[in-house]
């Protein structure tokens, strides 16, 4: 009989996200386990509820150490919230050093090259390894995510008959704000995610859905709608809707999306899912002030028909 592949000191999580199982593997320890992704829960399956194929599989141990030999140094990258060190192995591999804004090192990740099997260790407060997790747990969803025509957008997503849909732009241009302008204005809408939503394509369709990124507005719902448009926000003094020309929408969605320009395969790919949004849903631009006509206009001018 062959061993049971499952050692009895770790905690073993599975999660459906965006319809994909995700498993989670903490190592014996005082300091990791599920009181670090509270966002995680609505997510939450059984064992028995896993498909047979898992999206990707993290290992949480803090007995992980960096590896140095062969490694090729592609950058430092600053997210927004800190800096992120990017490290590129022979076999495609890669190697990432979190850190947040104070510039402490939160958590050492190392994946495939595919980003199905990755290993992480953690350091630092409770608060630093759960910052540290979380951006880990986001960056594999994001890249493992790109062969499976599977996008991570920043992005505010409210809901509305059925159809989601999802408002990007720069940080402190209004996304959030015309979101909530539906919630107030617009009867029978619903918040959906307010930062990070889930597309996938599916059979040739656009889904999107709830993830448990939801930057500072607590909304982690495990739900999916049929995606209805992407609009960008950009304030101006009247409120009027541009739907933009393939070439344009493209330009404009792609910056909203994670990617990793360096990773050919990734980037092609993240470029070709992009591309197919492109091509099945409305991508548009909201000129507007941030008030109840501009939410308005907007819905009558974006909505699924």
């Amino acid at each position: 009989m062959q061993p049971h592949p499952y050692i009895y000191n770790k905690e073993y999580m599975f999660y459906r996200i965006a319809e994909l199982d995700v498993e989670i593997i903490f190592s014996t320890s005082d300091f990791n386990n599920t009181t670090l992704i509270p966002s995680f829960s609505p997510f939450t399956i059984s064992e028995k509820e896993k498909n047979d194929g898992i999206f990707f599989r993290l290992y949480v141990d803090d007995s992980l150490k960096p590896r140095r030999q062969g490694r090729e140094r592609i950058g430092k990258f600053d997210t927004g919230n800190g800096d992120t060190v990017v490290d590129r192995f022979e076999d495609g591999s890669y190697q990432y050093i979190i850190k947040n804004i104070n510039g402490q090192e939160c958590c050492l990740l190392q994946a495939d090259k595919e980003f199905a099997n990755c290993r992480c260790a953690l350091n630092g407060n409770f608060n630093m390894r759960q910052f540290g997790l979380n951006n880990a747990l986001m960056l594999i969803f994001a890249f493992a995510g790109s062969i499976r025509q599977t996008l991570l957008i920043h992005a505010s997503l409210v809901r509305k008959d059925g159809y989601g849909y999802a408002f990007i732009a720069k940080s402190g241009t209004g996304k959030s704000t015309q979101v909530a302008n539906w919630l107030k204005h617009i009867p029978g809408c619903d918040l959906m995610n307010d930062d990070n939503p889930i597309v996938r394509i599916i059979d040739g369709e656009p889904f999107i859905y709830g993830s448990p990124w939801s930057g500072k507005t607590p909304c982690y719902r495990n739900v999916k709608a049929r995606l209805g448009a992407i609009t960008r926000i950009d304030r101006d003094k009247k409120n009027w809707v541009e739907k933009l020309k393939p070439i344009e929408a493209f330009a404009s969605l792609l910056p909203s999306c994670s990617t990793m320009k360096w990773d050919k395969d990734i980037f092609n790919a993240i470029c070709n899912n992009v591309t197919k949004l492109v091509e099945t849903t409305g991508i548009y631009t909201l000129h507007c002030l941030p008030d109840k006509e501009s939410a308005i206009i907007c819905q009558k001018a974006i909505s699924a028909r």
